[in-house]
Formats: C-alpha cells, sequence, structure tokens
C-alpha cells in the first residue's frame, strides 16, 4: 500500500508549543461538553482563549495547549469515549473553505485526499495519510499521532475523534448508509464497543500497529452529491495561498522558537529579534499577530518546554532548574509553574515521573 502522507513538519518544529492549529476540535468540545454539564470556558480563559477569542477566524492554538484542554475535559465529563462523541458532532462547515473544497470534489476518495492535503488547514490534530491497498484497491485512511510519547488518554481522544469526524462527514456527503469496511486503533481494548459498533456499523479491532480506516473501494468511488469542477477548482487556488501564507507563519515560528530555545538562560530582546529577520519592530509584531501568538508568548512557551525538560532530571535543583530556564529566582519558577500546571515544581515533578513508570 502507498500512503500519500500530508504536508510534514520539517525537522527541529515545536509543534506542541507553535500555535498553528484550527481550534475546530476545542468548538466542539466546548458544546459537547455542554450537553454533559460541563462548562470548559473558564479553563480556556485560564489558558487566554475567552469566547471572543474562540470565536476569531483567526484564532490558533498550539498541541500543548489543545492536549490540556481535552486532558482535562476528561477528567471533568469522566467520559473516556468523548472522542467518538465529539468527532460526531462535526460539521464539513466548520472546516471553512476546505470544507466547502471538499463538498464540491468528485469523489469521496478524492474529497478525503483533499483533505489530506490540506490538513493543516482542517485543525486536525493527527497526521493524516491515506491510498489505496494493494491487495484489492480498498482505499486506506490512516491517521498517526504528532508525538508518540502523548498521554495515552489525550492519544485515545484524538484518534477516536479523527476516524469519528470522518464517519460523520462521509454520511453527510454521500449519505447515512456510508460504513467503512474496518476501523483499526492502536491502543488497548476499552470497556464500552457497543458505542464503536454503533457509530461505524463496521468490524472495529483495537491494539493495532497503526490507526486506519478502510473503506471499500465502491464507497470510495461514490460521487459527491454537490461536486462542482469549476468552484473546485477556484477554491483550491484559495487553499493553495492559505498555505503558501501558513508555511510562512510556521517558518517564522520555528526560527523565533530555536533563537529562544539556544539563547537560554538568556533571552533574545524582541528588537534584537527584528534586526536578525532584517524588519522593524512594528512588522515582526504584526506577523506574529497573524499567527496568533505574541514574542512573550512564545518565550512563555519555550520556557514552559525547557522546565518540564528539567524537571525530569533528578541531579537538577530548583535553583539549578530556574537558573537554565531564564528565571530570575526559585519564586519566579514556581510562580510559573503554578500559572501553567496549577501545582509546585516539587509535586509537578513527582507526578511527571510517576507518569513515566
Amino acid at each position: 500500500m502507498s500512503l500519500d502522507p500530508g504536508p510534514a513538519d520539517s525537522p527541529g518544529t515545536s509543534r506542541s508549543t507553535s500555535a498553528t492549529i484550527q481550534p475546530n476540535i476545542l468548538r466542539y468540545l466546548v458544546v459537547v461538553a455542554d450537553e454533559r454539564g460541563v462548562d470548559l470556558r473558564p479553563l480556556l480563559r485560564q489558558m487566554g482563549l475567552d469566547e471572543t477569542v474562540m470565536r476569531s477566524a483567526a484564532l490558533r492554538v498550539s498541541y500543548r495547549q489543545g492536549s490540556a484542554v481535552i486532558r482535562r475535559a476528561l477528567e471533568l465529563t469522566g467520559d473516556e469515549r468523548l472522542g467518538l462523541k465529539v468527532g460526531s458532532a462535526q460539521h464539513l462547515t466548520a472546516w471553512g473553505l476546505l470544507g466547502f473544497a471538499l463538498m464540491a470534489d468528485d469523489t469521496l476518495q478524492l474529497a478525503i485526499e483533499t483533505g489530506v492535503r490540506y490538513q493543516n488547514l482542517s485543525g486536525a490534530m493527527v497526521v493524516w495519510s491515506a491510498g489505496v491497498g494493494e491487495e484489492d484497491e480498498a482505499f486506506v485512511l490512516r491517521a498517526d499521532l504528532p508525538d508518540p510519547a502523548m498521554d495515552p488518554a489525550v492519544a485515545s481522544f484524538l484518534s477516536e475523534e479523527a476516524f469519528a469526524s470522518v464517519v460523520t462527514l462521509s454520511r453527510l456527503a454521500v449519505g447515512p448508509a456510508f460504513a467503512p469496511r474496518a476501523v483499526e486503533f492502536s491502543f488497548p481494548p476499552p470497556g464500552q464497543l457497543d458505542l464503536y459498533d454503533a457509530l461505524f456499523r463496521c468490524p472495529v479491532r483495537f491494539g493495532t500497529p497503526t490507526n486506519r480506516m478502510v473503506i471499500d473501494s465502491a464507497w470510495a468511488r461514490t460521487r459527491m452529491p454537490g461536486r462542482d469542477p469549476v468552484s473546485y477548482a477556484s477554491t483550491l487556488e484559495m487553499l493553495d495561498a492559505q498555505m503558501a501564507s501558513r508555511r510562512d507563519q510556521q517558518d517564522l515560528l520555528e526560527v523565533l522558537e530555536i533563537s529562544v530555545a539556544q539563547g537560554l538562560p538568556a533571552v533574545p530582546s524582541f528588537a534584537e529579534q527584528a534586526r536578525r529577520h532584517a524588519t522593524s519592530e512594528r512588522t515582526l509584531r504584526r506577523r506574529l499577530a497573524d499567527c496568533g501568538t505574541t514574542y512573550e508568548a512564545l518565550v512563555e512557551g519555550v520556557r514552559r518546554e525547557r522546565v518540564e525538560q528539567l524537571l525530569l532530571r533528578p541531579e537538577l535543583t530548583l535553583r539549578d532548574i530556574a537558573r537554565r530556564a531564564g528565571f530570575s529566582d526559585e519564586r519566579a519558577l514556581r510562580r510559573a509553574v503554578r500559572r501553567w500546571h496549577g501545582t509546585s515544581p516539587v509535586q509537578l515533578r513527582e507526578r511527571m515521573r510517576a507518569d513515566r513508570l
């Protein structure tokens, strides 16, 4: 089988820190949590994502932010299968121009391949790839996790949300009778298998090497009811322009993050960063605003990542960690960790070590 991967991150990109993801999953997560009597808005506000910000089409969040909200939502709802329900609640209109392109595509397979091609514009938190199987020409869609070391509960949520959304959107597009041939998840078998049977209406396997969905060729060749070659072609032109802009934004964030990470414990001033990019501070600030972030937020993200890495080293004291991460003293480190995690550095260290056992 040949899988066509979507756009890959270049080596060294810190996907966990950079705010580059459209928050579609978080928006639907809020809706589903509301239905269960859980209000996630205070948590979002704590992370700088109030309702006004969440409604902004320009908003981008980081993997770190997205994972933190998902983890907390799982804890508050007590619903281990929350990913299935969030995926089932979605609609193509949430994807904006990309959703319109999928509806205007020729067949279901081509629509999915278009989604894979432009996945960085969809708000996906998995890495999609797709291709035709070698044995019987079935169409195979694969969802890989961005970080194999991700929290298992968040990993299960993202895998479930990914395939639940594909099935839901496919039924909205080509009819309610759609069902894949098989769905495979890499995580162990859960307790509530009836939810998977009811949603996917096909054999569902667990503990497999990868997360995959197999679609029979007859379904893959099904014509999209809204297909329109002219609308499709003109929409792709706009998507290509968005992708080019997104690559420029990602390159900028990556260069700045690397610069800050390499400079710690000293942090290059904003003026110095502007000089390095041969631009004015005003222009650099505007470019960061277009990325949905600020230099201060970027520095905070890099420092946070550095602190979490250093806390895993038992030979380092809190004073050592504060100094290496660029904090003035231990008190400043404690305040930052309390702001990020709601706990002390010592308690966070113990929790992180326990999670690794």
